[in-house]
């Protein structure tokens, strides 16, 4: 088939959802907070009380089956999927640090926790492939030796017979690995011959690696039409309402412990550092609903002596502002609610921005103060030397330190995304999420329409973005903890130690979740892994 039949084709696959003169603004940009469990009382604990509806389009891969999903009423025909502005984490494989300029000895080398991709068997592939050969008569000499990819003479003739037999003897990741290679290398014709073949493959009902297919096959497709002929536009139907959005939130709050482990880890940290202060000031970078100070609240006001005065200022994009329902003056409300309840003096600041726009004026410092920065999930999301001069990243933990803070936590995704290219950035991808669905998959049926609206609106947006952009429009840029331990290093910041209260506190935690859910201390930091592999690392700094 020609090369302008298969624009075709694909312009026919995605008719129903491009909207010439739209900007990229779905898929390539910041995300809502991921909120805690405490502002969803009226959801309850399985968030059995809300109802959830899923776009279905004909041509649409993140498509369900009527029987279990409901069809949402887009009011464009730009329908693709119905993608949340945050992920469970604001959520990674392999280990290696070597081409980042970062790079710090693999330290972590003796964890039991595996950051390798099990879905590349390169050679199986190829294996396969040439039988397929074989059978259609075409010589293997025109499997090539490093891509297994089809030269141009042969696939023109055999490519789509050769892919549809691939379709019924190669499971799903192996498929979007060769879709990915394809794009890759600009393989445009190849690409859309496996695409077509994903389609009938993935599912977002279905196993977690048909899930997590339909979500990359449409990150896969929205790079295409970038990098190709055809403009990327907006992909989108209508945006989830506020109160949808925070019980989509809820539910893998609490079906996933990503962001309890963060909170709580942090948190008996941060109650040991300051435990003989009178005057503390939290500056939270994440600071969402400020749930994760309630317990807090609680613990200082036990503190022989009584609680100390505390003043807390909350960092918080806009776009927030919408998943709540109102800014930070909320946020300001409640925490001040609860320290009236428990007597203890308190004083809050929001700083409405992102975290990449703070100064030192921003945070009102106060000779006096002991203080703490709390950064969960969010370094990951200021550009770095790899995106823009400016270095917000690396700027502002040389702010941090200029604070002299008496401690500093970080949690972040176990994963490499950050620097490296689109193919490595993609198995990465589709290894870390393999693990990720697989945790979901355990909690809920698959076919339940509430975990998949939360899947969908709350992980998805994520995946696309770090398949589909580039360049600032990337928002998604994981390291894994050898990469920030230079960072922070560099910084002049220096390694708090984790006492074993926080590894007993996390275990407490993680006895309410699947056991295959496992934590490991190494070398200064926690790791939160699903069976083999590290999902996330909790560490203090000062």
């Amino acid at each position: 088939m020609q090369t302008s039949q298969k624009h075709q084709r694909v312009s026919a696959l995605h008719g129903l959802y491009r909207q010439p003169g739209q900007e990229i603004d779905s898929y390539c940009m910041p995300h809502f907070q991921i909120l805690d469990n405490n502002m969803f009382s009226e959801v309850g604990s399985q968030g059995k009380s809300v109802s959830f509806e899923t776009c279905n389009e004909k041509f649409f891969t993140l498509d369900s089956s009527p029987a279990t999903t409901e069809v949402l009423n887009c009011d464009s025909p730009s329908a693709v999927s119905v993608l949340s502005n945050r992920s469970p984490f604001s959520p990674q494989g392999s280990h290696t640090c070597s081409s980042d300029p970062h790079h710090s000895p693999d330290i972590y080398s003796g964890s039991s926790f595996s950051g390798g991709s099990a879905v590349d068997d390169s050679s199986d592939l190829k294996h396969k492939l040439r039988e397929i050969e074989k059978m259609l008569g075409v010589e293997s000499e025109t499997v090539d030796s490093h891509f297994c990819s089809f030269k141009a003479e042969a696939r023109q003739a055999t490519s789509m017979a050769t892919w549809k037999m691939l379709e019924s003897k190669m499971d799903i990741p192996h498929v979007l690995i060769e879709c990915a290679r394809a794009v890759s290398e600009s393989d445009t014709p190849r690409a859309m011959d496996l695409m077509e073949i994903l389609g009938n493959m993935v599912s977002v009902s279905g196993e977690p690696n048909q899930r997590l297919g339909a979500y990359l096959l449409e990150g896969l497709r929205a790079r295409l039409e970038k990098s190709g002929s055809a403009i990327y536009k907006s992909l989108k139907c209508n945006e989830p309402t506020s109160s949808e959005l925070l019980s989509y939130m809820s539910i893998l709050y609490q079906i996933v412990p990503f962001w309890r482990f963060a909170y709580t880890s942090a948190n008996v940290v941060i109650r040991e550092a300051i435990q003989y202060e009178p005057r503390i000031h939290i500056i939270d970078f994440q600071i969402a609903q400020g749930s994760q100070w309630m317990a807090l609240f609680e613990d200082l006001a036990r503190r022989p002596g009584g609680p100390p005065f505390v003043r807390i200022t909350g960092v918080d994009d806009s776009q927030s502002a919408f998943a709540r329902g109102g800014g930070l003056h909320l946020v300001g409300q409640r925490l001040l609610k609860q320290a009236q309840l428990l007597n203890v003096p308190f004083e809050f600041h929001g700083a409405a921005m992102c975290g990449s726009e703070v100064e030192l004026e921003t945070l009102r410092i106060r000779p006096g103060e002991a203080i703490v920065v709390n950064c969960p999930y969010v370094l990951h999301h200021m550009a770095d030397e790899s995106v823009s001069t400016e270095n917000h990243r690396d700027r502002l933990l040389r702010l941090i330190k200029s604070l002299s803070p008496i401690v500093m936590t970080l949690v972040e995704q176990e994963s490499n995304t950050n620097t490296s290219p689109f193919f490595g950035r993609f198995r990465e991808t589709l290894d870390y999420y393999t693990a990720m669905f697989e945790s979901i998959d355990v909690a809920r049926p698959r076919d339940d329409k509430q975990r998949i609206s939360a899947e969908q609106h709350c992980v998805a947006r994520d995946i696309v973005n770090m398949v589909a952009c580039e360049g600032p429009q990337r928002v998604e840029r994981h390291e894994l903890f050898t990469k920030w331990w230079a960072r922070l290093t560099m910084a002049g910041l220096s390694p708090y130690p984790l006492s074993p209260s926080v590894t007993y506190a996390v275990k407490d935690l993680l006895r309410e979740y699947n056991p295959n859910f496992r934590i490991e201390q190494l070398h200064g930091a926690l790791y939160l892994g699903w069976k083999n592999r590290a999902m996330a690392t909790s560490s203090a700094w000062r």
